[in-house]
């Protein structure tokens, strides 16, 4: 039985009732109906913590969904639980693809960033500050295409780029 199916409180359900109403109205394919089954049914199991679940529902999106802008946002998401379970380089990879497909979404770069920053972080505890630099450096760069994507956002990114003299 597909998840959305299963959901058990008053706003999944009604949610799902209004999603599956759009699906019949609105003109779309039956492969885009599919992609949009899997994944509403990923952003469940990811909201829930089902990882396993979210990513088995994100990579059956992706197979049918043709659109770069939808594809862009499964595949963000795919980074997204790559990130938490701590797979930075796949997750990378995975927001690399998502901004291929579309290069405004400062979400993506912010991530990026993040995990850079993160390794930059570990660098510098096992003693390699030539590395540490690297990381930092490029942190910096996703975290100005974030904040010039979203003026306003991202201020303590903002706060970093002043502190350690790296926005411009």
């Amino acid at each position: 039985m597909p998840r959305s199916r299963i959901n058990g409180n008053f706003i999944d359900k009604t949610s799902s009732i209004v999603a599956n109403i759009l699906l019949r109205i609105i003109p779309t394919t039956s492969g885009e109906k599919e992609a949009f089954t899997y994944y509403r049914d990923g952003m469940s199991a990811q909201s829930e913590g089902n990882y396993a679940e979210a990513l088995q529902n994100y990579y059956e999106a992706t197979r049918p969904e043709i659109d770069p802008y939808d594809r862009s946002y499964i595949l963000y998401n795919i980074g997204l639980i790559h990130t938490s379970n701590g797979e930075h380089t796949k997750a990378l990879e995975y927001y690399f693809r998502a901004l291929e497909r579309n290069p405004f979404l400062p979400q993506a770069f912010n991530n990026m960033a993040v995990i850079c920053h993160y390794r930059g972080e570990q660098a510098i505890r096992q003693g390699d500050s030539e590395i540490a630099e690297a990381w930092s450096d490029q942190a910096a760069e996703y975290w100005k295409q974030a904040i010039a994507l979203t003026p306003g956002n991202y201020i303590e990114a903002h706060n970093w780029l002043k502190i350690t003299r790296r926005f411009e």
